[in-house]
């Protein structure tokens, strides 16, 4: 920024102590003009290509994920009873806080403290980003670990990349008091557009740290490219098949507990039939 002015012709001091201004230095002429060089603030610039390639993914893939959208609404409205959609604070582009939309997977008196203590706890042991998912989460309502593992409870975001507060790709989006515990070097992560899918999701993601995330979403936002957007889009639908299988595995040992820990209803039915004989 170029700052151009000036310099006043400064007087003697009047009786009450303050300075006259003029601009001219008392002779009728002008004062010498200067210009000061600041430098510019640091703009965050959105690849034109990018928003483009969001809205043409999005218009071709309407016909599936429209009526799937539709779909899930009366499922997740018949399974538990409550509001459809759940609308969380996060942090966007350069710090900005916007709301997203995500499906309601959890019950509707389920606190979320518990999720927040679990993410300080593995950002502080710097250990893999496990969901408390896979220990078998009391809150999650009917259906609510299916549409976590597929990613299928995000699909509402759609509407936030319309709005252009995301975009499909990048990376995603963490909550306020998450993001007031990032060092400096960590905080560049929102440096670009927050997205549905990004470079993390699909080289490992829960495998990964959040040290190790936090790189390769800086990694993603230094080469970011035409090309590397297309690729994680089409190898999103693979990993999202490999997070349903392993959750699928993941959710049998934990039922066979449940079963061992309530046998109680077992043994009304045993003892009902034997009343019936």
């Amino acid at each position: 920024m170029r700052i151009e002015g000036h310099l006043p012709h400064v007087g003697r001091a009047t009786k009450g102590g303050s300075l006259p201004y003029n601009s001219s230095n008392g002779n009728g002429a002008k004062a010498p003009r200067v210009a000061i060089d600041f430098p510019e603030a640091p703009v965050n610039r959105i690849p034109g290509w990018k928003t483009a390639l969001d809205i043409t993914c999005i218009l071709l893939a309407l016909p599936l994920w429209l009526p799937l959208m539709i779909l899930l609404m009366i499922v997740t409205r018949v399974a538990s009873p409550g509001p459809i959609f759940y609308r969380q604070k996060r942090v966007g582009l350069g710090g900005k806080h916007f709301s997203i939309w995500k499906f309601r997977t959890m019950k509707v008196s389920a606190e979320t403290h518990a999720h927040e203590r679990h993410l300080e706890e593995l950002i502080r042991a710097n250990c893999p980003m496990t969901k408390l998912d896979a220990y078998g989460d009391p809150r999650l309502a009917p259906l609510g670990r299916f549409l976590r593992a597929s990613g299928l409870d995000e699909l509402p975001q759609i509407f936030n990349v319309l709005c252009g507060e995301m975009s499909l790709v990048g990376p995603r989006p963490c909550l306020p008091n998450e993001f007031d515990h990032y060092q400096p070097w960590q905080k560049e992560r929102v440096n670009g557009l927050p997205g549905l899918t990004g470079y993390w999701q699909v080289n490992g993601k829960n495998k990964t740290t959040f040290n190790e995330m936090i790189a390769m979403d800086l990694f993603y936002l230094k080469n970011v490219s035409l090309l590397l957007d297309l690729k994680i889009l089409f190898k999103t639908c693979a990993v999202i098949a490999g997070q349903l299988f392993e959750s699928q595995a993941a959710a049998q040992p934990v039922r066979q507990v449940e079963r061992l820990r309530s046998p109680a209803p077992t043994l009304q039915r045993l003892a009902g039939s034997a009343r019936k004989v």
